[in-house]
Parts: C-alpha cells; structure tokens; sequence
C-alpha cells in the first residue's frame, strides 16, 4: 500500500462518482469515518433502542420480514432475526459481481448507513470501512434482485460475511469468510437487532454499479468523438460539419461540446482547409456530435440521481435521531437508479450502432474514398486472397445489434413479488446490469473501430491525418501491426481493450466537473 495513498473521509462531504470509481480500482483503500458520521450513527442506534425500551412495534426488529410485518416477535427470538434475514435470503444466483462492484458496493452501503438513520452501530460503519481497507470482498451473486425492498439478496452476503460466514475473495483467494477474518486480524459480528435489515434492506448493489457505469459511458462517448475524428480524416470527411457556429445555433450544451472535441481531435483550421471528398457527409460523421451530444446533455441529471442515492439513507424504517421517531416507508425502492440505467444504456447502445455505421462506410469501396475494400492491405495480386477487415465489420454489426436488443426498459417488467407485499417493484439492479453488458459490447465495437481507423491511415500513408488520428496510429502500432495478410483478430481485439483498461489507450480526456455543470 503507497504511504503517501489520501484516506477518503466519510461523513464530511458527500461521496461522488470519483470517489466511487478510485475505491472500486482500488486506487483509494482507506476509508476513515468521521467523528460526525460515528456520533450521528450512534444518536440513531440510541433513538431505536429507545423506541425498543418502550415496547413499540418496529419493522423488522419486534415484527417479521415483508408480507410478515404482522408477525410479532417476541423475547429472545428478536436477537435471532438478524441472522436469519440474511441466512434466509442467501440464494442469489449467477456469476459473482466483479471485485471492482463489489468494491463499489461496500462503499456505497457504507455511504448509505452513514447518514446516521438506519439504527446501527458506529461499529457496523468501521467494520465495512476494514472490509475495504483489507479488500475482503464477499462473493456477491449478481442475480436474484428486483430492486424494491433494495437489494435484498444481494446485500445479505455482506451481511453474511460481516458475521463470518459464506465465501469472500481475500489476497485472490476464493475461502469461507471466517477463514479471511483471522487471517486480517478481524472478528466477525454478531449482528444486532435491526443491523441485518440495515444493510440488506437498501439499493446498494444497483448504485454501487451504477456508479462504475457512469464514468465508463463518459469515456466511451470521448472514445467515439475521437473515432468520428478519425473516420472523418481516412474517409476524406467534411469538418466543417463541426464548426462552433452550427452548435451555437441550436444550444444544446453537450453536443456543442462533443464537437468541440471533435474539432480538437481534427485540428479543426488545418482541417477545414482541406478539400473534402462530399459536399456534406453521411449521417454516421455529420450528425456524430448530435448522437453523442445527448449522453453529454442528460448526464448532469444522470450523475445527480447516482450521487444522491449513493448518500441518501435508503433502507427501511428510518430512525429519526432528533426526534426518535420510526418512519416507515419505501427509500429502498430503486427507481431512480433503474430510470438512470435504462436511459443511459439506450444511448450507449446508440454509440455502438453509430460506430458500427462509420466501421461500414470505411470498409464499402462506394463509400470510403479510394481505400482497398475492406480495408485490405495486401498490395498487388495478392489483394484478391485476402480480406481484412470483412469479418470485423460483421462483428460490430453483431455486437451492435446485441446491444440493442438488451435496451428494454427494465422498469416495465416490474413483477408483484413475496406475496404481493413487493407489489410494485424497480428492477434497478437488472438495468445496471443491462448497461454493464452494453458497455462491454460497445466498448469492443469502438476496440474494432480504433483498429480499423488505424489501418486505414496506414493504406492512406497518413496523409490528411490529424491530432487524433496520429496518436491512435503511435500508440496502437507499438504493439499491433498493420493488417497485411489475414490472420486472427482477436488478440488485436484485446490487445486495444487493454489498453483501455490500463488508459494508455489516447482517447481524449473529460472533466466530469464541466459536465456537472452544463446547463443550456
């Protein structure tokens, strides 16, 4: 661990998406609550225990779960019902989220509870913040959610684990959680009345990811300003279809900025100089800041309803700490996640359909302005045994049509549940689920588009190339040589994915703060 590494503390400011994002990477691993967050976590523990004094019904600690509110719980059997919530609901199923969510995910819950209005102990607050200090990372299965009374069967294997038991990835090994306590110098926790509910009971899992989502589609989008760049310089585009005057014209603020980029990428007065092949360019080039501009122009909204969920006290009851009172209601309804997720993953799955349309007019002869068909790069006779980038193009056509396939509204396909008390629910956790997958298609379709941008300047020897274009070109032939004979692509593929994933990848960069703030 770096010894210069700044602790995040919780309690003083609200959590963002940056925040997220580093403790996820696990570029941030200490997490340091706050006097303030401990004393307002206590004040609430305080209020219920009180309340409990007082013999007063409260959800979930003197009644059953759900549908069994109804049920009183009595005596000793009230110490039993934390460790039976999360044993009861420990049938998740599906691939595990990945270390990176789950990461997110603790922090998320550990934002939540914080707020000092779920009734637990400042020691709850402590031993998720060692979870993440020591990356104990619970095997979390990523389906059996719908988002209404939270993530219920998610968030019980954090709960499970805090207590010592199920299975948690620690030091890369899969081991009993248990196991992984002793070896961090940890103890297990016995979970007291209301804790289990406090933390299955809320929409963590669904924000957690979310939150990795947001900034991954932002990226993605600078990713496709800069291809439209370059298809724009291989296919001999026009670049005055960026210029600063049309996007004055109509105000959106996102989508002038997307062109701004793109007017960066191109060297935009060196460019505009040149003469292009067409009076106006296909849709794919022309109208590029106009698709991308919407992710830039609704994220402000985006990114407030994951913010405010990441540190909005989102379970059920809710102890007021001044007062007292219990408040029972629906804060684990998942709705503005879910409403975030769909949206998003629509207009991502657009970006894979828009790259897919300029990976098409680069490889079809009618349309790519003197480039081999294809984008073959065998010379001479040869030519005709080979076939470049043909099958390529036929993946991102795959992948694109895969991506929209998966852009249903999760919302619609609410399901009344757990007899019929969950009668209305979000489905929040299966739409940040959908925008991971088309994250993932997408993000391979502009993989397959960077390399075709790039064999494409080879065969045009790099001429009418600008900015963008050249260090694409510098960095992707580091490692990855031209397509001359046909070969497998796939390595290729990866290869431009990693480098991605490690941001060596020279895409442009954003400042999430800018888009914050853009308002039109």
């Amino acid at each position: 661990m770096s010894t210069d590494e700044a602790p995040l503390l919780l309690g003083e400011r609200p959590i963002t998406l940056e925040d997220v994002q580093r403790v996820g990477q696990r570029k941030t691993r200490i997490i340091r609550v706050s006097s303030q967050a401990q004393a307002r976590t206590e004040e609430g523990r305080s209020a219920l225990l009180a309340a409990l004094k007082q013999e007063g019904v409260v959800y979930g600690v003197t009644t059953g779960f759900g549908d069994s509110c109804q049920t009183n719980v009595k005596g000793e059997l009230v110490a039993e019902l934390p460790r039976n919530l999360y044993r009861f609901h420990g049938c998740g199923v599906g691939e595990d989220f990945s270390t990176e969510q789950t990461r997110a995910i603790l922090l998320t819950r550990l934002a939540s509870l914080s707020a000092g209005y779920s009734g637990v102990r400042s020691t709850l607050l402590l031993a998720l913040a060692d979870f993440i200090a020591h990356d104990i990372l619970p095997c979390i299965p990523s389906l059996g959610s719908v988002g209404a009374s939270g993530d219920l069967t998610p968030l019980s294997y954090v709960a499970a684990t805090l207590a010592g038991e199920r299975e948690v990835i620690y030091q890369g090994e899969r081991m009993q959680a248990a196991q992984a306590l002793r070896q961090a110098g940890l103890q297990p926790l016995v979970l007291e009345p209301k804790e289990s509910l406090a933390l299955m009971n809320g929409t963590s899992a669904m924000t957690g990811v979310a939150a990795l989502c947001v900034p991954r589609a932002l990226r993605l989008t600078r990713w496709a300003a800069a291809l439209t760049a370059s298809a724009s310089d291989v296919l001999q585009g026009q670049p005055r279809h960026y210029d600063k005057r049309i996007f004055e014209a109509k105000a959106h603020p996102g989508q002038a900025l997307c062109a701004r980029w793109i007017r960066e990428d191109l060297d935009f007065e060196q460019a505009r100089a040149a003469a292009p092949a067409r009076v106006q360019d296909r849709y794919s080039l022309r109208c590029a800041p106009h698709v991308l501009g919407v992710i830039l122009d609704i994220s402000p909204n985006i990114i407030r309803l994951v913010e405010v969920e990441i540190n909005g006290a989102n379970d059920n009851p809710l102890i007021d700490p001044l007062s007292g009172e219990i408040l029972h209601g629906g804060n684990f309804y998942g709705g503005h996640i879910c409403a975030a997720m769909d949206t998003l993953k629509t207009q991502i799955a657009g970006i894979a359909d828009l790259l897919d349309r300029q990976l098409a007019l680069l490889c079809n002869p009618t349309t790519n302005h003197g480039l081999p068909i294809n984008l073959v790069g065998a010379q001479g006779e040869a030519q005709a045994a080979h076939h470049g980038f043909k099958a390529m193009q036929i993946t991102t056509s795959a992948l694109a049509a895969e991506a929209a396939k998966l852009t249903m509204p999760a919302s619609v396909f609410s399901r009344s549940t757990e007899n019929h008390n969950q009668d209305k629910v979000s489905m929040g956790t299966i739409a940040a689920r959908d925008c991971v997958r088309i994250l993932e298609l997408t993000e391979t379709v502009a993989a397959i588009c960077t390399l075709a941008c790039v064999q494409a300047s080879d065969l045009r020897k790099m001429k009418g190339c600008h900015t963008r274009t050249v260090k694409l070109h510098q960095e992707i032939r580091k490692t990855i040589p031209q397509v001359v004979e046909d070969r497998e692509m796939r390595p290729d593929i990866d290869a431009v994915l990693s480098l991605l994933a490690s941001e060596q990848l020279p895409i442009g960069s954003y400042d999430i703060d800018e888009l914050r703030k853009l308002s039109p």
